[in-house]
């Protein structure tokens, strides 16, 4: 049986690793995943590199960590929201919606975390760019997955290749965000919701019923 000095020191550990982390993610955001170092956390947020140290034990543990942190909170704020909505186009609709949302307020300071970090790693095999490519693979999937159902439902004509319209969309979501950031222009926001509708309508089975 654990004794109370056990349970506070497990907790302590716990609430040690949510602050790193939620640091964590702010910082790779901006400056990327490369820039997370056990030192430069620990000073961020006033604690010793020992017990940061003993959270992650490594600057790649600590990277990993931050890209499964990243999902998570990528997750509750894109695809949760618009879970319980019927499958079909309108759902593949709203989670586009939902990503530009998720960019547009910052979710992440430096724009969408994945999109930030994952230059950095594109062609630097290892564990950090296997996890960063599974994330991307997982939301581009998701997207292909509603896309399927919608076609499947008839909301999209039989021939419509899911691929290539799941690449258009997240073209379109990726290019808001890269040029928001780049501009300072929220007005790349509204340009990506009017090429996503266009690009549905023009797959859609019944165009008229996407206003």
């Amino acid at each position: 049986m654990e004794t109370p000095t056990t349970d506070g020191r497990v907790q302590r550990g716990n609430e040690t690793r949510r602050a790193v982390l939620g640091r964590a993610v702010e910082v790779a955001s901006v400056e990327g995943l490369e820039a997370l170092s056990i030192g430069r956390l620990a000073t961020d947020l006033g604690l010793s590199k020992s017990g940061v140290f003993a959270s992650f034990g490594s600057k790649e543990e600590l990277q990993l960590a931050a890209v499964r942190a990243a999902q998570r909170i990528f997750r509750d704020a894109v695809v949760v929201p618009v879970e319980d909505l019927p499958p079909g186009l309108g759902r593949l609709r709203a989670v586009c919606d939902s990503w530009l949302a998720y960019s547009r307020r910052r979710v992440f300071p430096g724009g969408c975390f994945f999109y930030a970090v994952s230059a950095e790693f594109d062609a630097r095999p290892g564990p950090v760019r296997d996890a960063l490519a599974a994330a991307a693979r997982a939301w581009e999937e998701h997207l292909a997955e509603l896309a399927r159902a919608a076609r499947a439902a008839g909301e999209l004509r039989a021939d419509t290749d899911v691929d290539l319209l799941v690449f258009g969309l997240i073209g379109m979501l990726e290019a808001a965000n890269a040029q928001s950031l780049l501009y300072g222009e929220e007005r790349r926001y509204d340009l990506a919701a009017a090429g996503v509708l266009a690009l549905l309508r023009g797959a859609a089975a019944a165009p008229e019923q996407l206003a």
